[in-house]
């Protein structure tokens, strides 16, 4: 499926594009009635299909790394090639870990 990607958000940024494929296997959906008070409570759809009306990515842009997709980015990672998200994650656990061990 198509994701539009919203600019200036972290799925933005580990994917480095407006537009990506993914796959899915699913049946849920946000309910379009809670979006905007979803967000006005901070939390970021930074991730579309179907011209906006289905959410496929959420953020908390104030968190150190929340991130989640309705799409499955396991089903195209590969050893060599794992899926931004899975790249963002780990970076973020290394980064946590070294603050903690005040290793830099």
């Amino acid at each position: 499926i198509e994701v539009t990607i919203k600019l200036g958000t972290i799925a933005h940024r580990l994917y480095g594009r407006e537009r990506v494929f993914e796959r899915h296997r699913h049946r849920y959906e946000v309910n379009p009635n809670y979006i905007l008070k979803l967000e006005s409570k901070g939390l970021v759809f930074s991730g579309w299909s179907d011209e906006k009306r289905r959410m496929e990515i959420l953020e908390l842009p104030d968190h150190r790394f929340f991130f989640a997709t309705q799409f499955h980015p396991e089903f195209k990672s590969r050893p060599l090639l794992p899926s931004p998200p899975f790249v963002g994650f780990i970076s973020s656990a290394l980064g946590f870990r070294r603050e903690k061990s005040g290793v830099r």
